[in-house]
């Protein structure tokens, strides 16, 4: 029974992150194509962008490998998710860590604007992991504590 809401809840995440990734791609890609309709050089804007893209691209073919594999989980599969996700949370934190050194070197050295931008899209993008991961997280926790 658990393993079936376990199943639901993984296809919940992965849905979520499918809407990210799509929403990322489109923002970016508007926001470039913004820009180059108006011809304006925007560092900030356009690497911001640029991050949103890739971003967004990576979360997309990380999900479809992972809708590949979407199972009825047994309890040591089930262990190794909540492990991954745990080890994803860690790793979501250290993106916003990087975004924001990146954020302060491109600031501090000179006002470089495109590596704030790409600083700011990567803590963007890293928080928003996170909330997802975390979500995520909170509901195996809870099948864990009722199921």
């Amino acid at each position: 029974m658990w393993s079936d809401t376990l199943l639901a809840a993984e296809r919940e995440h992965l849905l979520r992150l499918i809407v990210w990734g799509a929403a990322s791609v489109l923002i970016g890609l508007l926001l470039l194509g913004w820009l180059r309709v108006r011809r304006a050089r925007a560092p900030l804007l356009s690497h911001f962008a640029l991050q949103s893209v890739a971003w967004g691209a990576v979360d997309l073919a990380l999900v479809g490998f992972a809708w590949r594999d979407l199972a009825p989980r047994d309890f040591a599969r089930a262990s190794a998710l909540d492990r991954l996700l745990w080890l994803n949370l860690g790793l979501d934190v250290g993106y916003m860590g990087v975004g924001v050194a990146l954020a302060a070197a491109g600031w501090t050295l000179g006002r470089r604007l495109g590596l704030v931008g790409a600083g700011l899209g990567v803590v963007v993008q890293g928080l928003a992991l996170f909330v997802l991961d975390l979500l995520f997280v909170s509901l195996i926790g809870r099948l864990t504590i009722h199921g």
